[in-house]
């Protein structure tokens, strides 16, 4: 149903008129410090994937490269305990996984969730006219630097931990029988970058009230200190041509609106509530809130293009 000719989160092939069959795997390096912790947050953004595909996980494989040679294998343990967790946590299953003797520590999972074919979400099914959700705040991939930098004091680390290692599960089971008409997971390529990923090609553009994204308090001080990851700057020189910023909008917002974040939140697109019923982006609004998801927020909507597909910021 979704594979190389249609690059979305994840690949999907059809088993049955009932079943179908999603796949995705994902890896990277330590962000941080804690090993522990960075099994769950490294294991929660490889799940993310099949949530935003719709889907629910249901097994999961390691993946790890460990330089053996240069540290101890309790950090491995950590490591795979906190991922063991977050899969259990998901209601998935564990089967297995591979290792291989690597300079530079990664670890990750191979995941395949379930969905049935007629509700599989994809990026491109935008309607121009509906409303866009995010569920988690933006800001990690700058704190991860400040966190690099030595400048982060202990409560920031543990609330984007926090963040970082939230599986998108309760937003994903919020969206069940709501109107919604596409969806992704914003990852490395920043909330502008995976916003022009969903447009480009279509005939839609979007548009975010900028003042209504949320984000980690303190990202914003450290965007003013110039705590930028490299990435934030590749995202910028590839889909910079396709933003529009609008007039008087700070150019540090920008650079957090850009920032590569790491298990971020879903963006939902979805039709607006209507007289008979709040299946819409109102009533979702509501039910993430009453479930938890506290930082979710309406951030703008979904236009017809004009000459061309843009993410505008006003």
């Amino acid at each position: 149903m979704i594979g190389l000719s249609r690059a979305d989160d994840a690949g999907v092939y059809r088993v049955s008129e009932s079943l179908a069959l999603i796949q995705t795997v994902d890896f990277f390096t330590p962000i941080v410090d804690d090993p522990h912790s960075f099994g769950r947050i490294a294991a929660a953004n490889a799940l993310s994937d099949v949530y935003a595909m719709g889907g629910v996980p249901k097994t999961a494989m390691n993946l790890v490269g460990f330089p053996a040679g240069e540290m101890d294998i309790s950090v491995l343990r950590s490591i795979i305990k906190g991922g063991a967790e977050k899969v259990a946590e998901a209601g998935a299953v564990l089967i297995g996984g591979h290792s291989v003797e690597d300079p530079e520590l990664k670890y990750g999972l191979s995941v395949t969730g379930f969905a049935h074919p007629d509700r599989v979400l994809a990026k491109k099914t935008l309607k121009p006219g509906t409303k866009l959700i995010l569920t988690k705040p933006l800001g990690t991939g700058i704190i991860n630097t400040a966190i690099k930098g030595g400048v982060a004091p202990a409560e920031v680390i543990e609330n984007a931990t926090r963040i970082m290692e939230e599986l998108n599960r309760t937003a994903a089971e919020s969206m069940e029988g709501m109107a919604v008409r596409a969806c992704t997971d914003i990852t490395g390529f920043g909330l502008l970058g995976h916003a022009a990923e969903m447009v480009e090609g279509t005939d839609c553009s979007i548009r975010f009230n900028t003042s209504a994204i949320p984000i980690i308090p303190e990202a914003v001080e450290y965007a003013k200190m110039g705590l930028i990851p490299a990435g934030t700057y590749k995202n910028q020189d590839f889909r910079g041509s396709m933003t529009s910023m609008g007039h008087g909008i700070e150019p540090f917002m920008a650079d957090i609106l850009f920032d590569p974040q790491t298990s971020g939140g879903l963006l939902i697109c979805i039709d607006s509530d209507d007289q008979s019923s709040k299946n819409g982006a109102e009533g979702l609004l509501e039910v993430l809130h009453k479930n938890g998801v506290e930082h979710s927020a309406i951030i703008g909507d979904v236009v017809e293009k004009e000459s061309s597909n843009k993410v505008y910021l006003i």
